[in-house]
C-alpha cells in the first residue's frame, strides 16, 4: 500500500480529522506501511499527505491535522 492510500484508509476507518503523527501511527500499527520495506515512512508520508492537501483529497482543518473533506467542521461548529 503507498503512503497516500494507507493515510486515506486510516481517516476513512477513524471517520475524524486526525493530526498526521496518529495517521502515521494507525498506518503502522494496522500494517498499511511497513518500515522494513518503505524508506523514511514520516518524510514520505508528510509529502503525500500535502499534495493531497494540495489537490483537494485532504482538507487540513488544523496544523498538522487532515481529514477527508466530508469529515472537516464545518466554520461555526
Amino acid at each position: 500500500m503507498d503512503f497516500l492510500e494507507a493515510a486515506l484508509t486510516v481517516l476513512r476507518e477513524e471517520r475524524r480529522p486526525l493530526h498526521w503523527t496518529v495517521i502515521q501511527d494507525l498506518a503502522l500499527q494496522r500494517r498499511y506501511l511497513d518500515p522494513f520495506t518503505q524508506r523514511d515512512i514520516r518524510k514520505h508520508l508528510l509529502a503525500a499527505l500535502a499534495g493531497a492537501s494540495k489537490a483537494g483529497t485532504l482538507v487540513r482543518p488544523g496544523i498538522g491535522v487532515f481529514a477527508l473533506p466530508d469529515q472537516a467542521p464545518s466554520p461555526g461548529r
